[in-house]
């Protein structure tokens, strides 16, 4: 008998609904078909990525506080893991600049074992995000709060390399910006030149390099001569050290259940970096290549799973890497077997060359990430957005201050804030109220001076444009009842393009206070998507029970012209 290929027909709609929900994260044939596409091409592109990859993985782990065989071990569980579940083609994964600022406070609080319990509860969170289609979310992060964070990021990550490049313990401090100026004191107090040399050295080979040969991997270059130039000169500086030779059997030894509540909040600001990352890395590479377009929803599940497992093998949290995944697209990958092609890579380095990797001295990895700082940020970005306005430079400014100033997490919710003002205040600009002339609205015969004149004397009409929310309601309120005295104004509300609660009371607030003048108001115009608030509120409940709320301005219009013969009238 056949097993049929998703769930029984016969079971309740839910749980169906449930398992096409799952499905639609797991990778499909397409995924498949695609690792058999160019096989040459995505191996050679691993290969050079895992070439770049390598001294990253290392000066991360390091930089993180988990040690460099944490790194490694992120490199290869977690890069494999978001490859082949991922929602790019052309992502790579592993530990980055980014998430190292985030994870160097919880070493310091919670030691290792608080790192790897974060990662793991981050994991979950971004497997439950994926369930809840929650990756369309991250697309509404204002440009300039990326940039402020990224900008911030890149500083973040040079200060935190200040004592490895000078060849000093790291100092305590969780600051990154106290902690350099406190090596930098150490280091004048007894100065030794060959650790920054190395340090200098190795960055300055990687800038000019990158800039007179794109396609070479310096990074590593610089490194294997910094590591062959301590050995063989003797140089007193600091190496790795030892690094043990594969990776740990699975383990949840780290897992403390009791400090769990205590480590959620870390875990929500790690899930909530790795999925902005990893979504902006991966929407980097759609643009780096015409006709890719990566699934939110699944990257988000990759990361998930690639975070839910690294932890288990001694591992720190990872995201996309958008330095890492832009190798990948000059290499030439065309699918993810370029990226599974780095971890494994990676994890021979791991199984095979763990005694050539101890002796790397510490200062040419500080070089290494000093350099990748450098390398972040983007100048041409940067100056195009604070010419773009004030309001972006602001937002820019003050988010990457902030990173520096105290987390990533605050950065964003500083940079969205802000933004969101600043939004705000440019809809309370837009929305206006214009006086318009009536014979724009009245048929051609009407058009003859002493109707007109007859008209303009005792009718107005507003024209009102734009959204009319709380934060122009109140200007369009005084806008509106400082008109003249006049026997009827009709509100035109054809063009507004948003109603809120505020807007919708105010509204009410401007008719009352026109009606206590002796103004019959009449309204016209009015769309039907901005009748619930209206409604809800009962703002135009009694008019329309008068009558005095038209589909069109000539309705009112003729409803005007009736009320002032009714009043010319005799006895009227």
């Amino acid at each position: 008998m056949a097993v049929p290929a998703g769930p029984d027909p016969a079971l309740p709609a839910l749980p169906a609904a449930r398992w096409t929900r799952w499905t639609a994260l797991l990778p499909d044939r397409r995924t498949r078909a695609g690792l058999r596409r160019d096989p040459r091409a995505d191996l050679l592109a691993g290969l050079t990525v895992a070439v770049v990859a390598l001294p990253l993985a290392l000066g991360f782990g390091i930089s993180s506080g988990a040690g460099a065989a944490a790194g490694l071990a992120t490199a290869v569980v977690a890069g494999a893991l978001a490859a082949l579940f991922g929602g790019s083609d052309l992502q790579v994964s592993g530990p980055t600049g980014a998430m190292t600022v985030v994870l160097v406070p919880i070493v310091h609080r919670y030691g290792t074992d608080g790192v790897l319990t974060v990662g793991l509860l981050a994991g979950l969170l971004l497997v439950g995000l994926a369930v809840l289609r929650a990756g369309r979310w991250m697309a509404y992060v204002p440009v300039p709060v990326v940039e402020g964070f990224t900008l911030g990021i890149a500083g973040v990550i040079a200060l935190q390399q200040v004592p490895g490049a000078l060849g000093v313990p790291k100092p305590d401090g969780d600051n990154p910006a106290a902690v350099a100026v406190r090596a930098a004191v150490a280091f004048l107090g007894t100065p030794h030149w060959a650790a920054p040399g190395l340090a200098l050295g190795v960055a300055a080979t990687m800038l000019v390099g990158a800039r007179l040969r794109p396609g070479v991997p310096f990074s590593l270059l610089a490194v294997v001569a910094a590591t062959l130039l301590t050995r063989f000169a003797d140089l007193p500086v600091a190496t790795i050290g030892h690094l043990p030779a594969g990776l740990p059997a699975p383990s949840l030894a780290f897992l403390r259940p009791a400090e769990l509540p205590a480590l959620l909040p870390s875990a929500l600001a790690v899930a909530a970096l790795a999925a902005l990352e990893s979504l902006m890395s991966a929407t980097a590479a759609d643009a780096m290549r015409v006709g890719e377009r990566h699934d939110s929803d699944r990257e988000l599940f990759g990361q998930g799973l690639a975070n839910l497992a690294a932890p288990l093998f001694g591992g720190v949290a990872a995201t996309g890497a958008i330095a890492r995944t832009a190798v990948n697209v000059r290499s030439g990958a065309v699918s993810r077997l370029a990226a599974l092609t780095h971890a494994a890579v990676l994890a021979v380095i791991v199984f095979a060359a763990a005694p050539l990797v101890s002796g790397i001295p510490l200062a040419a990895l500080a070089g290494v990430l000093i350099a990748t700082a450098v390398r972040m940020v983007e100048v041409g970005s940067v100056r195009a957005l604070v010419r773009s306005g004030r309001g972006e430079a602001v937002v820019l400014l003050l988010t990457a201050v902030a990173t520096l100033a105290f987390d990533l997490v605050t950065a964003v919710v500083v940079g969205l804030l802000v933004a969101g003002v600043l939004a705000l205040a440019e809809v309370a600009r837009a929305a206006r109220v214009e006086r318009v002339p009536l014979h724009e609205d009245l048929p051609p015969a009407d058009h003859h001076d002493e109707e007109r004149a007859l008209l303009a004397e005792h009718i107005v009409a507003y024209r009102i444009d734009g959204p009319l929310l709380f934060a122009a309601a109140h200007r369009f309120l005084l806008e509106l009842t400082e008109s003249a005295q006049v026997r009827v104004a009709i509100l035109r509300m054809s063009r507004v393009s948003a109603i809120d609660a505020s807007g919708a009371t105010v509204l009410g607030d401007a008719i009352g206070r026109l009606e206590r003048r002796g103004t019959l108001v009449l309204v016209s115009g009015l769309r039907a998507e901005h009748h619930r608030p209206l409604d809800a509120l009962g703002v135009l409940d009694r008019l329309r029970a008068e009558g005095r709320v038209f589909a069109t301005t000539p309705e009112a219009i003729g409803c005007a012209r009736r009320h002032l013969r009714h009043d010319r009238a005799p006895g009227g």
